[in-house]
């Protein structure tokens, strides 16, 4: 039996000055197109200190709701942007997910981002870690926050690989924008999609990906030092 790999999706993107407004507009698009890829992001709530609490602080992430939240002292951070999280409510560990969101800071090194943990237990996770909903669920982010870069990011490849290079920027799926650069040729069963007029996103393997299986891990490795020749993992910042 093989080992579980656990993921989690985030994007990343350069200073950014952005007004809570800007911010508010683009977190509307991002939960209304997440809550189209599976049931599990159709309800939000505020995080609070104690369970009782938080799930007392459902909300709906219109925009006005979220310049409401993003103009308050809670969660504007000045000069840092905004900095909001929220949960999907879901009591059991493993079964629901999670949004952690940075935005409009121009500030250096930039902590714009936006981080979306997944579920990796139970029917949500055997519905949600497949190619074809989480290509969704980037093209969600991407078309949402115009990143410079991002994954769905194995934590067992991490693990592996946290030393060579700086950051292992590798994922099951990576997304780059067009400011980057052009990607390099890549082998096969690397799917290449287009992501509108934004940039590219990189499907390492149909199948789910697992960082504890040595093929995948070859194929991770090798798709790595091709794009890290064509310099497109400099100065990327996932955590």
């Amino acid at each position: 039996m093989s080992m579980q790999d656990d993921f989690y999706a985030g994007v990343y993107w350069s200073g950014r000055k952005e007004s809570a407004d800007e911010c508010a507009r683009r977190a509307e698009v991002f939960f209304r197109l997440l809550s189209q890829c599976d049931p599990t992001y159709a309800r939000w709530f505020e995080q609070a200190n104690s369970l009782k609490k938080a799930l007392q602080l459902q909300f709906e992430p219109t925009y006005e709701t979220l310049l409401r939240f993003f103009k308050s002292r809670k969660y504007n951070e000045g000069a840092f942007g905004v900095g909001f999280s929220a949960w999907t409510g879901h009591e059991e560990d493993g079964h629901g997910g999670s949004v952690m969101l940075s935005c409009g800071s121009a500030v250096t090194p930039p902590p714009n981002n936006c981080l979306l943990y997944l579920p990796d237990e139970g029917p949500a996770a055997e519905r949600v870690l497949t190619a074809s909903v989480l290509t969704e669920m980037m093209r969600a982010l991407v078309l949402a926050w115009d990143p410079d870069d991002g994954g769905v990011y194995s934590q067992a490849y991490q693990e592996l690989r946290d030393q060579p290079v700086g950051p292992p920027h590798m994922g099951w799926l990576m997304y780059f924008s067009h400011r980057l650069g052009e990607l390099p040729p890549l082998p096969a069963p690397v799917r290449v999609e287009p992501v509108e007029d934004k940039g590219s996103l990189i499907i390492l393997t149909p199948e789910r990906f697992n960082g504890h299986d040595p093929a995948h891990v070859a194929l991770a490795d090798q798709v790595r030092a091709l794009l890290d020749r064509a310099g497109l993992l400099e100065d990327l910042c996932p955590g």
